[in-house]
Formats: structure tokens, sequence, C-alpha cells
């Protein structure tokens, strides 16, 4: 396992709790789905068994576990002109031109928003285990941290 190591002991109150659901209470900064992935690869296991997400858990079970650094998306920063609406250290908003395509997508790989992001932000957030600049983007925000 790799990352920081989390070790849960289940308490009598959290008896019959699905894993993915007794994991998902535990302040993990992780989404369900990010849990259940986790599982199935056997980043968490419970008494040093691999299980199913949906195995329900019984009082003293030992959940050990680690979440994984996320991994570079391998997407190229661009120096590429962006209409900057506001930033401060936790958000930055954009008035993104019309037609730019927001994320790399297959056979686009250059000139959209997230490689002009990366071009002026260092510090873009991550998701499910993946450095994805951009990926909360909305409609005229990303998170920054």
């Amino acid at each position: 396992m790799t990352g920081r190591d989390h070790v849960f002991v289940v308490s009598e109150s959290d008896q019959g709790k699905r894993f993915d659901r007794f994991l998902q209470g535990q302040d993990l900064p992780l989404s369900r789905s990010r849990i259940k992935e986790l599982i199935t690869q056997g980043e968490f296991r419970v008494n040093d068994r691999h299980v199913k997400p949906a195995s329900r858990l019984r009082p003293g079970d030992r959940v050990r576990g680690a979440v994984p650094e996320p991994r570079p998306l391998g997407v190229k920063a661009e120096d590429i002109s962006l209409d900057i609406l506001h930033e401060d250290p936790h958000i930055i908003v954009v008035n993104k031109a019309a037609g730019m395509i927001v994320h790399p997508a297959p056979r686009i790989y250059t000139g959209t928003l997230v490689n002009a992001l990366l071009f002026h932000c260092q510090d873009l957030s991550g998701i499910n285990g993946v450095l994805r600049p951009g990926s909360f983007i909305g409609s005229t925000y990303t998170p920054r941290g």
C-alpha cells in the first residue's frame, strides 16, 4: 500500500455497516465511488483480507489501508491567454472564450482551458487519484489548492 496508512477499528455502533459506507464516515477526502474503487483494488482491507465494498463489518474488525498519491494526468501547460475576472489563493474565475474546449479529449490534447490553467497556476486540484487540473470547472470557476 502506498500513501499515508489509515487504521480504523470497527465499534459496536458500526456493526453491520457496509465496508464502503464505514470508510465514507471516516473523514477521508474521497468520494464514495473512489472509496469503492480503492477497496476493489485492495488498497483498503478488513483484518488483512481483501473484501468487497458491500461486505458487512463486525465490532472489532480492523480496517487498514492507504490513499495512493495522485498520479499525473499528462497534460502539458500552454501559454494561452486567459480573461481572468478574479483570482485569490482559493479560486480563479475565468471568462472562458467561446468555442474553447475545457478538458483534453481523444484527438484534442492542446489548446484547452486546462492547458492554459496549468501554465497560469501551479496548484490546481486533483480528484479520484488523478491530478486533474480544472476537474471542478463549472461555468466560470475552478477551486485551487
